[in-house]
């Protein structure tokens, strides 16, 4: 048997994920020498990125990564914003290609398996780029609560990125880090004796959290901190080097 020894020396594919207004496109826009592949119109307010003009279908998206993977450039980092704005495109693009107006008129989840391949398209591009062109892949995405089911415990919600739970799970095992950008929450009782309250708190400061819990979906291959303060002025390097090699 012949065995080669291997480790993980890839720029990593992070997906980023939170609800609205917590800072995701502004944190993907700290990430050095990017370009970006957006799917939302509009920017936060003093965010400026170079972006791919153009990009309104999927196969436009797929003539993006190609450009991306072989054209010279020297960009160091890959933004999709966001990945939920994308998934219609290929729902948009099954339909066509099977002559239907909408994903749920094909019958037994048909559509979303077949969409399975075009994400599987997409995740592969993206590896792809990473591994050529050593670049970080950030995807941005909005949230989502998802019951849970656990047959260990009762039933709970948890944050999830909000996509198709057949995308999202492509997706999340695509990523080296999922990461929730939110504040970090504690329950507190006020203790008034027979009236006592059980509410929850939180301050303005934003978190990315990247190990998972049942409350929320994260992990990473890092061993990077459960947590990690991202305050307005917050210095990228204090990501990045968890997987600089130098």
């Amino acid at each position: 048997m012949q065995t080669v020894r291997t480790n993980s020396s890839h720029a990593p594919i992070i997906l980023l994920y939170g609800t609205e207004g917590r800072g995701k496109t502004t944190l993907a826009s700290k990430f050095p020498g990017s370009v970006w592949l957006l799917f939302e119109h509009g920017l936060p307010r003093g965010v400026e990125v170079e972006a791919i003009p153009g990009i309104n279908s999927y196969e436009g998206t797929l003539n993006a990564l190609r450009s991306i993977y072989s054209e010279p450039h020297q960009y160091q980092t890959l933004v999709i914003d966001t990945v939920d704005a994308l998934e219609p495109l290929i729902h948009e693009y099954v339909c066509a290609d099977q002559g239907v107006k909408h994903i749920e008129q094909l019958s037994f989840g048909k559509g979303y398996v077949l969409a399975d391949a075009k994400w599987r398209h997409f995740l592969g591009a993206l590896s792809a780029i990473r591994t050529k062109r050593n670049m970080t892949v950030v995807i941005v995405c909005h949230a989502t609560i998802d019951r849970i089911d656990d047959p260990r415990a009762p039933s709970f919600t948890s944050y999830a990125p909000r996509l198709h739970r057949r995308a999202r799970a492509l997706c999340m095992d695509a990523a080296d880090i999922i990461g929730l950008l939110a504040e970090d929450l504690r329950v507190v009782t006020d203790d008034r004796g027979f009236n006592e309250r059980v509410r929850a708190t939180s301050d303005t400061r934003r978190f990315l959290f990247v190990e998972g819990t049942p409350a929320f979906s994260a992990k990473n291959r890092y061993e990077m901190p459960a947590k990690i303060a991202v305050p307005r002025d917050f210095d990228i390097n204090q990501l990045t080097q968890y997987w600089r090699t130098s």
